[in-house]
């Protein structure tokens, strides 16, 4: 059931009745028109359930109320409600946050869900295009292709647009373009105090250039890497680019020992470290179990998007120092089929619901100047191959080449936007699910994650500067600041007293004041 005015009902749910809220709540009310139908599931309404459904199953919260509304004058005046409700406010534009951050982090929190913001507008003369929050990435991809154009992000195409957009978005196209954050040009958004405006480097400079050092980022900047702390996007205006003609998706493998698959990932951080690589090389490496104890899969997939004969020429001082692999592949099309390679097969988001897990994951950033030893590199194969075999979840483990040598995402410095962890070589995926993806999480699952990540970073020096990823975010990790935002976490710290003084935007791992 959907009520026809969700400022009304949601005064009904919290049960607010003193005569000066009701004389407020009622000049909210008169801005509404009685022909709208803005829809509010509230706890209780069979459809509850299924709107607040968690990605990931190792969370249980209940919001107070989800609301859907169409305009970003219909999310100002819900934020205004929560302002004086004194409910915290989150927006989801797809739900696939890792730790349930589009359901509020906890219990009790307003949900504007974006899902009717779904407007896609390409500018073919200029390449720019608007893209309105509730879009999914296979929406974008088509979207996109369809005017010869395309954008850095994921592969997953149920992942949706705003969370993917403002915290990072990295896909393999990234080396070439950057990440998503560094393609947005203007940034629609309503404030904590309910103002509509828009952010960008020439709109607003009074409001978005609030200058606190002569080195703190803006407003805009803090959108571009930590912007759910500081309001909610309904639209961003992106510079897109020109779709390559030519695109391939490659995979090798291999099964190692440990000591063996330790000996192979430094022959592979030595090649990237090393090689002039194109921008137009993304690739990552993908280990998991091996096929007994003592062993490790160790696999190379990628994307090029040059011509198919370069690929073989760039990749081949790392091939001459490494065994024949088991298996090859290579898919070569236009840039559209290699999405839909990456996707899985296929782009469409509406005739199949989205998926859920249960799962932990763990993300680390290694810095390029300081690349991992061979001593963490064995130590890290050693608890995959004997611990990762016997592990009660299944498992495996992403490292994403976003540096070397004309890497677009490095290219960007580090106090341009909030993301700052702009000097790393790899950042590596942890993920671990449950048997069968459902509740409960072992709890083994988190000790064999921590293990693994602990390899790595133990036997580092002891003021190794690692990062962590906020697009793989963790409730569990403990300096997550200083991970994530390095030396940005202050700086944002002030602007979020400025741009959300009452902390209307809170979560467990938003800025805090």
């Amino acid at each position: 059931m959907a009520f026809t005015n969700p400022i009304r009902n949601l005064a009904v749910l919290w049960g607010i009745c003193s005569a000066a809220f009701a004389q407020d709540l009622t000049g909210l009310l008169n801005q509404h028109s009685p022909g709208e139908n803005i829809s509010v599931v509230l706890p209780g309404q069979p459809t509850f359930p299924n709107v607040t459904r968690p990605f990931n199953l190792r969370f249980d919260f209940e919001p107070a109320a989800v609301a859907f509304p169409t305009t970003i004058q219909e999310v100002s005046e819900i934020v205004k409600l929560g302002d004086k409700v004194d409910h915290q406010i989150v927006a989801r534009s797809g739900g696939h946050s890792y730790i349930a951050n589009g359901l509020g982090g906890k219990n009790d929190t307003i949900i504007i869900d974006l899902k009717n913001f779904q407007k896609i507008t390409v500018d073919d003369k200029s390449g720019t295009a608007v893209i309105e929050m509730g879009n999914r990435l296979g929406d974008i991809v088509t979207a996109l292709a369809a005017h010869g154009r395309g954008l850095p992000h994921g592969t997953c195409p149920y992942v949706g647009i705003g969370g993917h957009a403002v915290y990072g978005g990295f896909g393999f196209t990234s080396r070439l373009w950057g990440l998503t954050i560094d393609a947005i040009l203007s940034i629609d958004l309503v404030l904590a105090n309910g103002t509509i405006t828009t952010a960008s480097k020439r709109l607003n400079p009074d409001l978005f250039f609030v200058r606190l050092t002569s080195e703190s980022p803006s407003a805009f900047d803090a959108m571009r890497g930590s912007g759910s702390s500081f309001g909610i996007a309904t639209a961003i205006t992106v510079q897109t680019f020109s779709a390559p003609p030519t695109a391939t998706i490659f995979s090798y493998n291999w099964h190692f020992t440990a000591a063996s698959a330790a000996v192979a990932l430094a022959k592979y951080q030595n090649f990237v470290l090393t090689s002039n690589l194109p921008p137009e090389f993304g690739a990552e490496i993908v280990l998991t179990p091996g096929d007994v104890q003592g062993n490790v899969s160790v696999g190379l997939a990628g994307g090029w998007y040059l011509p198919l004969d370069g690929l073989n020429a760039t990749l081949k001082p790392f091939m001459d120092v490494m065994p024949p692999p088991r298996t090859a592949s290579f898919d070569t099309g236009d840039y559209l089929h290699s999405a839909v390679n990456l996707a899985g097969g296929s782009l469409d988001t509406t005739s199949a619901p989205d998926g859920t897990d249960t799962f932990y994951a763990k993300s680390l950033m290694t810095p390029e100047k300081e690349p991992m030893s061979d001593k963490a590199l064995l130590a890290w194969m050693e608890v995959l191959a004997n611990e990762g075999f016997n592990a009660p979840v299944g498992w495996f483990i992403q490292a994403e080449l976003f540096g070397g040598h004309n890497s677009a995402i490095n290219a960007v410095g580090p106090t341009e936007t909030a993301f700052g962890r702009r000097s790393s070589l790899f950042t590596i995926q942890f993920y671990a699910s449950s048997h069968g993806n459902v509740p409960p999480y072992p709890e083994g699952g988190f000790t064999f994650l921590d293990d693994v990540v602990n390899s790595i970073v133990k036997n580092s020096p002891a003021n190794w500067d690692y990062g962590a990823y906020t697009n793989y975010i963790d409730d569990r990790l403990p300096d997550w600041q200083l991970r994530y935002y390095a030396q940005n976490y202050p700086r944002l710290q002030r602007l979020k007293d400025i741009f959300d003084p009452r902390g209307t935007f809170t979560f467990p791992t938003s800025i805090q004041k």
